[in-house]
């Protein structure tokens, strides 16, 4: 395969609709490179970009919008959010419900605009820009990120006259900051993914996930309210923080949710010894009366 065929297949990877496929500009962007774009309310585009799209929410962006509103994830989940099942990984996500009966417009648009700009989703930073990875393999999470343009072809704002090198245009979005407060959770898509498609994630599990990735309080009550502490060894100052920051808690959820689904531990968070002892000697029991069983039918 050469390599544009290469790049073109891993932003088609990258878009999170078909109808996006046809309008992309399949040539790879640097961070240095340059690009003319602006998006203002006198565009006579304005605003049409904010319609039919398949936004996935990042837990971050969760938490951003759901203090925005001045709600809980509980009340922010049901008026904003959809569950949906990732196809190409199988893990539960919550994608942002557009409004039907208004021709698919985002909850959060008005004629004058959107009225979450400084807290929007990551997906609406980075347009009109795109970002793929080039991974050599599947489970090496430091892959190589390139960019391209998405262009839709009611879009008057490659008209403009200003321009960005790309690495601008993320610095002007913030982009930096919602990349670093995702990577966890791109972390965790990652190692699902490269278990194969054949792997399937138990229905407890996903419950787990979506709950740990989508509510805070709702993860919180389960650390402290459960008897969490009792199987895991949390340090005392990590707890301080969890408690009061949902920050904090989603990255710790993220460290959770390797240690509890892909079996990984963390310098911060490690079953508990006698925990851990007892899970062992329970596997070994069940391993012992399985292999009895066998001796037992052969004779």
């Amino acid at each position: 395969m050469t390599h544009s065929k290469t790049i073109k297949k891993e932003i088609d990877k990258a878009l999170s609709t078909d109808r996006l496929a046809n309008i992309i500009d399949p040539v790879r962007l640097e961070k240095n490179d340059k690009f003319q774009f602006r998006c203002h309310p006198d565009v006579p585009c304005f605003t049409r970009c904010c319609r039919n799209m398949n936004i996935i929410l990042t837990p971050y962006d969760i938490i951003r919008l759901k203090r925005r509103l001045g709600m809980n994830s509980d009340m922010f989940l049901r008026l904003y959010a959809v569950p949906e099942i990732l196809v190409k990984t199988g893990v539960p996500v919550a994608r942002l419900k557009m409004l039907e009966k208004e021709g698919g417009k985002c909850p959060f648009v008005t004629q004058n605009g959107c009225q979450v700009y400084s807290d929007r989703p990551v997906c609406c930073r980075y347009y009109p820009i795109g970002m793929a990875s080039l991974i050599q393999q599947e489970e090496d999470i430091n892959k190589e990120e390139f960019f391209f343009l998405i262009k839709e072809p009611h879009c008057k704002g490659f008209l403009e006259k200003t321009e960005w090198t790309v690495n601008e245009w993320r610095g002007d979005q913030e982009a930096d900051l919602y990349d670093s407060m995702n990577r966890g959770w791109f972390e965790l898509l990652l190692r699902k993914r490269s278990f194969g498609d054949e792997t399937e994630m138990p229905e407890k599990a996903r419950a787990l996930f979506y709950m740990i990735t989508t509510n805070m309080e709702r993860f919180r009550d389960f650390v402290f309210g459960s008897r969490f502490l009792d199987t895991y060894i949390v340090p005392e100052e990590r707890l301080k923080k969890i408690l009061e920051d949902d920050v904090e808690l989603m990255q710790f959820g993220f460290d959770y949710l390797k240690n509890a689904i892909f079996g990984t531990e963390t310098q911060e968070l490690s079953i508990k010894k006698e925990i851990l002892d007892k899970k062992v000697e329970e596997i070994l029991r069940k391993r012992r009366h399985k292999t009895g069983l066998k001796g037992a039918l052969k004779k």
